[in-house]
C-alpha cells in the first residue's frame, strides 16, 4: 500500500471512529446540509492560504477540506446513495471525456476549438440543462459574472471586440451617473444599485477579455490595502501619533509614505 493510501486510510479511520458508537456527539449528528457551510469556510479558507503563498497553511487547509469531502462522501455512502470508489472514479471518467485531445486522437485548431468541444460534452452529459444552470449560485458574485461571461462567450453571445465592451461600459457608466443623480435627490436608490450592478457587470467582461479575473483582482486590492494600513498604523506607532482624531491631511501624509516606501521597494 502506497503512502497515499495508508494516510487515506488512516484519514477514513478517524472518520469512522467520529461517527461511531462510542464517537464524538456533535459529529453523529451531523448531515450533507449542515457540512456544506463548513465547506465552503474551509475554501474559503484553502484559497485564502494559496494566495498568501503560506504553503504550511495551504497544507493544514487542504487537510481540512479533505477531511469534510470525506465526511459528506460517507454520509452519502451511509444514505445508500454512492461510494468514494463512484466519486473518484466519475471524475476521472469525467476528464478523459472531457479531454480527448489528451486520451484519444482527437485534435483542435486553438483553445475555442477545445473549449467548444468542452461545452458539447458538457451538454452531452446534462443534457436537460440551460447553458448558465451549471454555473452555482453560491459562488461569490464577481466570481459568478466572470463565469458567466465566460459560458456567454462560449455560446457566441457577446460583444464582438474588445472595443465594443469598452463603449458598453462607457454607457453604463453614464447611466450609472444619471441614477445616482436621482437618488441623490431622493430618487429610487434600487434603481442607481441596478446601474451601478451593470456597470460591475461589464468591467467585469472588460478584465475577463484582459485575462484579468475581477474577483482575484479585488482580492490582490484588498490584501494591498489591509497590508498597507498595517504598516501604517505601525509608522503611525513608532512618530508617536495617534490615529484616532487624525485629520485627512494626516491620514494622506503616513499613507504616501507607506506608498513611497513600497515603491522605493520595487524600483
Amino acid at each position: 500500500m502506497s503512502g497515499d493510501n495508508v494516510a487515506l486510510s488512516r484519514l477514513r479511520g478517524v472518520l469512522e471512529q467520529l461517527i461511531g458508537q462510542q464517537g464524538c456527539p456533535w459529529d453523529k449528528e451531523q448531515t450533507p446540509g449542515t457540512l456544506a457551510d463548513y465547506l465552503v469556510e474551509e475554501v474559503h479558507e484553502l484559497v485564502d492560504a494559496i494566495r498568501s503563498n503560506k504553503p504550511d497553511d495551504v497544507c493544514e487547509e487542504l487537510g481540512d477540506v479533505w477531511f469534510l469531502l470525506l465526511f459528506v462522501t460517507r454520509l452519502m455512502e451511509g444514505d445508500g446513495h454512492f461510494t468514494l470508489e463512484d466519486v473518484l472514479l466519475q471524475a476521472a471518467a469525467k476528464m478523459v471525456r472531457r479531454h480527448p485531445h489528451v486520451f484519444a486522437e482527437a485534435t483542435f485548431t486553438d483553445q475555442d476549438a477545445l473549449w467548444a468541444n468542452w461545452e458539447t460534452e458538457k451538454k452531452k452529459e446534462k443534457a436537460d440543462r440551460g447553458p448558465f444552470e451549471g454555473i452555482p449560485t453560491a459562488l461569490p458574485p464577481l466570481l459568478q459574472a466572470y463565469r458567466i461571461h465566460s459560458k456567454a462567450a462560449r455560446l457566441g453571445f457577446t460583444w464582438q471586440d474588445t472595443q465594443g465592451v469598452r463603449e458598453q461600459l462607457d454607457r453604463e457608466w453614464q447611466e450609472w451617473q444619471a441614477a445616482q443623480a436621482e437618488a441623490d435627490l431622493g430618487g429610487p436608490v434600487e434603481k442607481a444599485l441596478d446601474e451601478y450592478g451593470d456597470y460591475l457587470f461589464t468591467l467585469v467582461e472588460l478584465g475577463r477579455r484582459n485575462g484579468l479575473k475581477a474577483n482575484e483582482a479585488l482580492d490582490r486590492a484588498n490584501r494591498k490595502f489591509l497590508g498597507r494600513f498595517d504598516q501604517l498604523a505601525q509608522l503611525a506607532a513608532a512618530k508617536g501619533i495617534d490615529l484616532e482624531g487624525l485629520d485627512m491631511d494626516g491620514w494622506n501624509a503616513l499613507w504616501n509614505e507607506v506608498k513611497q516606501s513600497h515603491e522605493s521597494i520595487q524600483n
